[in-house]
């Protein structure tokens, strides 16, 4: 609230600017982020107020946005009570969909709008007036960040069929590996370079069990990251009593799951041929009837034909997306 006050003008009359409004948060995709570790640790974030209004109807500062780079690949949702904890704090019914980025910004808190200043409420029948209206708070919410992993090609098999060992040899990623069942708790990502500026990226899911779709094991930490990759790559084993029904559980657990995931382009290779005869190799190439690549990860038997075929798959599905046709 403020009045015009200068020498030799009587009555000046109100000069009281409006405050500014306050910034906002948001949420901004950033293509270079790979993860959302950083905000294992940081938390909160604030954007800055606006500024009072001030006389001479000067108008106050709007206040800066913040900015919170994501990866390509976040879902947001609000926490209705942020007071809960563990699997409490995550369970559907405590979370509020907001929206999903995979490219561009989202605005996840407003920032109250600034009050008005006594300059607005001047008129024929009010000359003088002696009040203002104050800014509106901004928006406060807890909110959890999911990264459902985009990658180019997506490794599918059973716990132990070797998926971490073949990311290993095909791309520079570096995951856990032993000899136990869900070694991968979590998607590891390599990047298989293709000339000097182009390559594309590979991911190790998690090992998916029947009844995967339900939750069982670590299905949904699965599943839900295999919707974004762009090819299928089934791994098999080829010391397993059926090598097909392995691959119809991974197929049915998927098609259950979301039946769309299996318009994927698909390639399917069996691992382990260093550890079975000639004889069970040919009875799988017969019972299966699928064009198949017959790898040993570990020593690194067939990988150069695998990895040839995914580059000219990839090529062709880049060449498709630049093509005039296909916009």
């Amino acid at each position: 609230m403020s009045f015009r006050r200068e020498k030799y003008v009587p009555k000046g009359g109100p000069d009281g600017g409006d405050g500014g409004k306050g910034g906002d948060v948001i949420l901004r995709v950033d293509p270079n982020m790979r993860t959302l570790i950083d905000y294992q640790y940081k938390r909160h974030f604030k954007a800055e107020r606006g500024e009072h209004g001030k006389g001479a109807n000067r108008h106050g500062k709007n206040g800066k946005d913040t900015i919170i780079p994501v990866p390509p690949g976040t879902v947001v949702y609000k926490i209705i009570d942020p007071d809960l904890t563990g699997e409490n704090l995550k369970d559907s019914r405590n979370l509020k969909f907001i929206g999903e980025l995979l490219e561009g910004e989202l605005v996840v808190a407003r920032g109250g709008e600034g009050g008005l200043g006594n300059a607005r409420f001047k008129s024929s029948t009010r000359q003088s007036p002696r009040f203002a209206t104050q800014g509106k708070k901004g928006e406060e919410l807890s909110i959890l960040l999911e990264l459902k992993l985009i990658a180019d090609v997506g490794i599918v098999g059973l716990p132990n069929v070797g998926k971490s060992t073949l990311l290993s040899k095909l791309s520079q990623a570096t995951p856990k590996i032993a000899a136990y069942p869900f070694t991968t708790l979590e998607p590891n990502l390599g990047w298989v370079p293709i000339g000097e500026n182009s390559g594309f990226t590979i991911a190790d899911m998690p090992g998916i069990i029947e009844g995967a779709h339900k939750g069982k094991g670590l299905g949904l930490e699965f599943l839900r990251h295999i919707e974004r990759t762009r090819v299928l790559l089934f791994l098999l084993d080829a010391t397993s009593e059926s090598p097909k029904q392995e691959l119809q559980l991974l197929r049915q657990e998927i098609k259950e799951y979301n039946p769309y995931i299996l318009q994927k382009e698909q390639i399917i290779a069996v691992n382990k041929i260093d550890l079975v005869t000639g004889a069970k190799l040919k009875k799988i190439k017969s019972e299966l009837d699928e064009p198949l690549f017959f790898i040993s990860a570990l020593e690194n038997k067939g990988l150069r034909k695998l990895k040839k075929a995914l580059i000219e798959l990839f090529v062709r599905q880049r060449w498709k997306e630049k093509s005039p046709s296909s916009i």
